[in-house]
C-alpha cells in the first residue's frame, strides 16, 4: 500500500517539482529525477512579435528576475541593430543588474534559506519559514527586507517600476538616473554593506555545523561556466565566456556568446520540460557543468573590489580553492552581495549615469542577435531571428536553473542516498532534499516558462517499480 503525507507550509523553491527517488532490492537509493511537469511556452508564442517589443515581453517570464531577461533581450536587440550603446546606457544597465542581484541573492538567503540554517532541517515545517526566522532572529529577518529593498528600489529609481520595468530596450536605456535617486542610493549604501557583512559572518560561524551537509549537498567534480571581465575579473553583465573544472583548471576561454552552439547542446528527457544543456566537447551527461554565484566565484581570478576580495580569498580556503560543494552557493551568494555593493559604490559617482545620452537609434540590420547576461542564477542566453521587418521568427533561450539541471538532479540523488535507507521518506529528509535544490535557488518558471502553485512532490519506487512511500507538500 503507497502511504501519502500532507505537510505544510507551501515549499521555498519557485515552481512546481516533483522527486522521484528509485530503490533496489535492498531498499537502497540507486537514482532519483528532479522532474519539472508544467510548461508555457515562451519561445513559441514570441514568434510573429516585433523585436523591439521582446525585453518587455520576455521580463514578463517571470516577477523574480524579470531584470535579467529585460537585460539578456535588450542585449540580443543591440546586435540585431548593430549599434554601440552609450556608455550611460552601459552603466545604467549595470546598475539596474546590480540591484537585481541583490534583491534576488537577498530573498535566496534571509527569506528562503535562513529558516534552515538557524532554526534546523528537523524543526517543525509550521515554523520552519519566515515567519519562523522573524520569531527567532528578528534583527536579522529587518536586515534582509531592508537589503532586498534597497536592491528592488534601485530597480525602480532606473525603471519606475520593482518588477518589469520596460526601461532597458535594444540600443541602451530609456532614462538615466535622477540625482534624487542617486542620493538615495548614497545614503542607504552604508547600511547595506553592514547588513551583507553581518550576514556573512554569521554564514561563517554555522559553516563549522554544516560539514555533513558541505559534504552531501551536491558535492561532486564538474566544469563551472560564466562570464569573466578583464583579466579574468568577476563579471555580472557583460565579457566572455569561460569553463574551469572542479581543480581550478581552465577548460576553454574567451569563448563568444555567438558561438554558443559550438560548445552548449541541450538534451531532452521524457521525464521532465526543463531540458539539460551540457558542454559539447564532453558530451552527455559527462559535459555537466553549474553557473550561478558558485560557478562565478570559482571562474573569476578576482572581483576587483577590497571587501568582496577579502571575501573571495577566504572562500576560496574553505572551499579548497575551487568550491565543489552546491551548499556553497549560499556562501557565494553572500560574498556576491558583498561585491554588489562595492561595485554601486564605485558606480555612483560616475557622471555617465545622470546623462541624457542612454540610448542609440537604428533599424534592423541583423537578422539574427545572441545575448548574453549574468542573472542571479547564472549565465543567461537569448538567442532571436528575425525577418527584414524585425518580426521575430524563432527564439531559444538558455535559463540559468536549465544549465544546473544535471547538477541538481545528480544533488538530489546523492542527500537521497546519504539520507534514506527503507521504504519510507522521513520528514527531515523531504525538506533536507528540498534543501539540496534551494541551494540552486531554482527559478522554474524561468526555466520552463511554467505558471502555477509551489508544491513538491517526492515518490520512492521499489526494484520492481512498485510505489512504496509519497510526500506532498501542497
Amino acid at each position: 500500500m503507497s502511504k501519502t503525507v500532507i505537510i505544510d507550509p507551501v515549499t521555498r523553491i519557485e515552481g512546481h517539482a516533483k522527486i522521484s527517488i528509485y530503490l533496489d532490492d535492498a531498499g537502497e537509493v540507486t537514482d532519483a529525477h528532479f522532474h519539472v511537469g508544467e510548461f508555457r511556452g515562451f519561445e513559441k508564442f514570441c514568434e510573429g512579435r516585433p523585436m523591439w517589443e521582446m525585453a518587455g515581453i520576455t521580463a514578463r517570464i517571470c516577477g523574480i528576475c524579470p531584470v535579467s531577461h529585460l537585460l539578456a533581450s535588450a542585449k540580443t536587440g543591440d546586435k540585431i541593430q548593430a549599434v554601440k550603446i552609450p556608455p550611460a546606457g552601459d552603466k545604467l544597465r549595470r546598475l539596474m543588474n546590480l540591484g537585481q542581484i541583490i534583491q534576488s541573492h537577498a530573498l535566496s538567503f534571509f527569506h528562503l534559506s535562513s529558516p534552515d540554517l538557524l532554526l534546523g532541517w528537523d524543526c517543525n515545517p509550521a515554523t520552519r519559514n519566515v515567519f519562523g526566522l522573524i520569531a527567532a532572529d528578528p534583527d536579522l529577518a529587518r536586515g534582509g527586507i531592508r537589503l532586498r529593498q534597497f536592491g528592488q528600489q534601485i530597480i525602480e529609481l532606473l525603471g519606475a517600476k520593482k518588477i518589469h520595468p520596460a526601461w532597458a530596450v535594444p540600443g541602451g536605456v530609456r532614462s538615466p538616473l535622477s540625482e534624487q535617486g542617486r542620493n538615495w542610493i548614497i545614503d542607504r549604501l552604508p547600511e547595506s554593506r553592514a547588513i551583507a557583512q553581518n550576514a556573512l559572518s554569521l554564514f561563517k560561524r554555522l559553516l563549522d555545523q554544516f560539514t555533513t551537509e558541505v559534504q552531501t549537498f551536491g558535492n561532486f567534480p564538474s566544469l563551472f561556466m560564466g562570464l569573466v571581465g578583464k583579466d579574468g575579473e568577476w563579471e555580472y553583465y557583460d565579457g566572455q565566456i569561460r569553463f574551469v573544472d572542479s581543480e581550478g583548471n581552465i577548460v576553454a576561454d574567451g569563448l563568444s556568446e555567438d558561438d554558443y552552439q559550438d560548445f552548449l547542446g541541450e538534451a531532452v528527457e521524457p521525464w521532465s520540460y526543463l531540458k539539460f544543456p551540457y558542454y559539447k566537447p564532453l558530451g552527455y551527461p559527462e559535459g555537466i557543468y553549474r553557473v550561478g554565484p558558485l560557478a562565478r566565484l570559482n571562474i573569476c581570478s578576482h572581483i576587483g573590489t577590497p571587501a568582496a576580495d577579502n571575501e573571495l580569498q577566504e572562500f576560496r580556503e574553505r572551499g579548497d580553492t575551487i568550491a565543489t560543494s552546491s551548499f556553497f552557493y549560499h556562501y557565494a551568494r553572500l560574498v556576491e552581495i558583498m561585491a554588489a555593493v562595492e561595485k554601486i559604490e564605485q558606480l555612483i559617482d560616475d557622471p555617465d549615469i545622470v546623462s541624457q545620452r542612454t540610448r542609440a537609434s537604428a533599424g534592423i540590420n541583423q537578422l539574427e542577435g545572441i545575448g548574453v547576461s549574468e542573472a542571479p542564477r547564472g549565465t543567461l542566453f537569448h538567442h532571436y531571428q528575425v525577418n527584414e521587418n524585425g518580426l521575430i521568427e524563432k527564439v531559444n533561450m538558455i535559463i540559468a536553473t536549465g544549465q544546473n539541471n544535471l547538477a541538481m538532479n545528480k544533488t538530489v540523488a546523492q542527500i537521497a542516498k546519504h539520507y534514506i535507507h527503507g521504504s519510507e521518506i522521513p520528514e527531515g529528509m523531504l525538506n533536507r532534499v528540498e534543501a539540496g535544490i534551494r541551494a540552486f535557488d531554482p527559478c522554474l518558471s524561468c526555466s520552463t516558462h511554467a505558471m502555477g502553485q509551489m508544491p513538491l512532490h517526492i515518490q520512492l519506487l521499489g526494484a520492481n517499480g512498485a510505489l512504496l512511500d509519497e510526500v506532498w507538500r501542497d
